[in-house]
Formats: C-alpha cells, sequence, structure tokens
C-alpha cells in the first residue's frame, strides 16, 4: 500500500441486517447513507491512526473496489474512515473507542 491508503474487507454480516424485532433487512433494502465496518488488511506507511486488524467505519458511496486473489477488497484513504475500533481488548478494561 502506498502514502495514506487502507486496504479493507467487509464484515461478513454487512450484508444483511437485523431489525430490533428480528426482521431479516436485505442488503439491496434502501433505507438511506448507511455507514459500514470492516477489517482493515493492509495500510500504507503513511497511515498515522489505524493499524492492522483493526474495524473501520466508513461511507460505502466513498469506495474504490479491487480483486486480489479472488478476494474482494475496499481501497480508501485515510481521511475516509469516520471511526475506528480496536481490534482486540484493550488492557485497561474501557471497551472498545470510537
Amino acid at each position: 500500500m502506498l502514502h495514506d491508503r487502507i486496504l479493507v474487507e467487509l464484515d461478513k454480516d454487512a450484508s444483511e441486517r437485523r431489525s430490533a424485532s428480528g426482521i431479516v433487512i436485505p442488503a439491496t433494502a434502501v433505507l438511506g447513507r448507511r455507514l459500514a465496518w470492516a477489517r482493515v488488511v493492509a495500510a500504507g506507511p503513511s497511515v498515522r491512526q489505524v493499524s492492522e486488524g483493526d474495524r473501520v467505519l466508513f461511507d460505502p458511496e466513498d469506495r474504490a473496489e479491487v480483486e486480489v486473489s479472488a478476494h474482494d477488497y475496499i481501497l480508501l484513504r485515510e481521511r475516509d474512515l469516520h471511526a475506528v475500533a480496536e481490534s482486540s481488548e484493550p488492557a485497561s478494561g474501557h471497551g472498545l473507542y470510537l
């Protein structure tokens, strides 16, 4: 990865969602602008706030898709991210940060 680019893989559960009552909402349903979570696979040398394995929140409309070794990934810039969640539980016990 070059400069401030980040390669992410969409979460497996990003395709379908469930409502509070348990109704399955397919990915094709349009509910307005909705942000998506993904896992960071690789990050360029200029990326400062994100590391490999972190979960990131981004706008699916601001993305470029790429296929590498028969896997679909999304290429983003660090400035296109809205939030970062640590990949593992912090030792302090304060939970995930956003």
